[in-house]
């Protein structure tokens, strides 16, 4: 009835371009997505506070591994789930197991507790991402949908500046505690805004999930992301852990492929894969993943070692790089909703994303950071070109049936190449850093390695002077070998975006007529 009455009633242009409900359900979107993306940045913050109340150093790693774990595995099924039982259950679901998540982990008392609260958290998030993508994918046409990419890119840049500044706030004036509390009060404004206003179609598959295919994949997922985790850190490459846990994730992984096609309701269809653009756009996600989160781990690590920055405001050291990414995503999302072409935007963006981060290759000690700054800007606009439209192509490659399953795969991809980019780009760095160590400052630099091959402000200010240059001096040409390798990856992006077929957005966009297009009408009604 809602439907046949805005059909009817025929709403402005205006009210079709900026339809109330729709907004007010893209602000409970928006603040879902920013508990996801900000809950690692103010935990990290908290975690030397942490770890002094509750001890348990040597299980640190784990307060951050059992989250990332969950996250990974649980994103393929929450997509499932929602395109068999409905987005609307199976989104707040999501708010509310991560909300108990950041509940009991602030109530930890000790870490094994805060472990296995923080796993439970990570399970949300796995729903939060997917359920945000999957519900702009239901209610947004993907020719309109370019318009609000800035919004996401948005809150991507908030969470990354703001993560650190809130975090060592609230430690510092509130206790490490409400780094999980303030979760809640946010999320119980999603939940109730979500609630109140979202109206999707019910649904109810007879079909049963794919409990088998769920487990192989949790199985592979985990191993896989283990491997990365510990691979060069915790135990060595070719230790005989890391070569068991790589065994297992590709076995497990193969089975999964393999179940795939024989069950009623799989958890990830392999006929999406049959479409070109989804093909190419999981490829192109699973790079920008790659290079994306290796340039946040690496970058502040060089302007912090190198060029004598604060980590205080560690999420600062950031900006330009995350400004240009939010700027350049908007302009894509305009254009691409105004003319209804995308394919020039994974090109340029992989163009720039391969210079960007040849130029941040080219840093050394004397780089200044105006010059550092407009290189991560470079990167920062490539990014921008390809962070939201890998969504978009991916989610109009496939039936509005599947909008949930590719919501996820494309997450986990992009998820799997941020797992596989820190931990290889990082084993570069370390390596590099500590032959450099070696041979600048001889025994006394390997000694000053022997922990770590990143040392934070406090550990490099009590260095004697010609180690603390040669530590400098080291840094800058780990950072080198780092970003060239990502330059070099990155070229594999720009190999899959000029084979992207540029196929018609679904949603005819603004007409000459004034207007609203069918899809926005179908829109409003869903969301009123």
């Amino acid at each position: 009835m809602a439907e046949a009455a805005i059909r009817d009633g025929q709403p402005t242009t205006e009210q079709a371009k900026q339809p109330r409900s729709v907004r007010v359900v893209l602000m409970a979107l928006m603040i879902a997505m920013l508990l996801a993306m900000l809950d690692n940045m103010i935990v990290g913050t908290a975690m030397p506070t942490i770890v002094g109340e509750l001890g348990g150093l040597e299980h640190l790693s784990w307060v951050v591994t059992a989250y990332t774990l969950a996250t990974a595995a649980s994103t393929p099924i929450w997509g499932k789930v929602g395109d068999m039982y409905g987005r609307k259950g199976a989104f707040l679901t999501s708010i509310v197991i991560f909300l108990i998540g950041s509940a009991t982990s602030g109530m930890a008392q000790d870490m094994g507790q805060l472990i296995a609260f923080r796993a439970i958290q990570g399970l949300g998030a796995g729903g939060l991402m997917v359920g945000v993508m999957a519900i702009i994918g239901d209610l947004i046409p993907p020719r309109e949908r370019g318009k609000y990419q800035g919004m996401m890119a948005g809150v991507m840049a908030l969470a990354m500046i703001g993560g650190p500044l809130v975090g060592g706030t609230i430690t510092d004036h509130l206790g490490w505690r409400w780094a999980f509390y303030i979760n809640l009060p946010i999320g119980a404004v999603a939940l109730v805004m979500i609630t109140a206003v979202l109206h999707l179609p019910k649904k109810r598959s007879s079909g049963k999930i794919d409990y088998l295919g769920a487990a192989l994949l949790t199985i592979g997922i985990t191993s896989i992301v283990l491997v990365t985790t510990w691979g060069g850190s915790e135990y060595a490459w070719n230790s005989a852990v890391i070569m068991e846990l790589a065994g297992i994730g590709v076995a497990a992984l193969v089975g999964f492929v393999f179940s795939q096609t024989r069950a009623a309701e799989p958890i990830m269809p392999l006929h999406i894969f049959r479409s070109r653009n989804f093909t190419l756009m999981s490829v192109i996600g699973f790079i920008t993943g790659f290079v994306m989160f290796g340039a946040v781990l690496f970058l502040p690590l060089y302007q912090q070692s190198v060029q004598g920055a604060s980590a205080t405001n560690s999420g600062l050291l950031l900006l330009p790089m995350l400004l240009a990414m939010m700027v350049v995503s908007l302009i894509a999302g305009r254009v691409t909703t105004n003319t209804g072409r995308y394919k020039v935007f994974p090109i340029v963006g992989s163009v720039l994303m391969v210079g960007g981060l040849f130029l941040l290759a080219q840093m050394d000690t004397d780089t200044s950071r105006f010059t550092s700054g407009l290189y991560m800007a470079v990167l920062g606009a490539g990014m921008g070109c390809l962070m939201q439209i890998t969504m978009l192509v991916a989610q109009n490659s496939v039936e509005m049936k599947d909008m949930g399953v590719a919501s996820s795969s494309t997450t986990l991809f992009r998820t799997l190449g941020s797992s596989f980019g820190v931990a290889i780009m990082g084993a570069l760095f370390n390596n590099r850093v500590q032959d450099v160590m070696q041979e600048k400052a001889g025994a006394l630099g390997g000694k000053a390695m022997e922990q770590s091959a990143q040392l934070d402000a406090a550990s490099l200010a009590k260095l004697p002077v010609p180690v603390r240059e040669a530590y400098q001096f080291a840094v800058s040409s780990g950072t080198h070998s780092a970003f060239l390798l990502g330059a070099v990856i990155a070229v594999g992006a720009l190999v899959a975006a000029v084979f992207v077929k540029e196929v018609a957005l679904r949603g005819a966009g603004p007409d000459k007529g004034g207007s609203a297009p069918e899809d926005a009408k179908v829109a409003e009604a869903a969301a009123s």
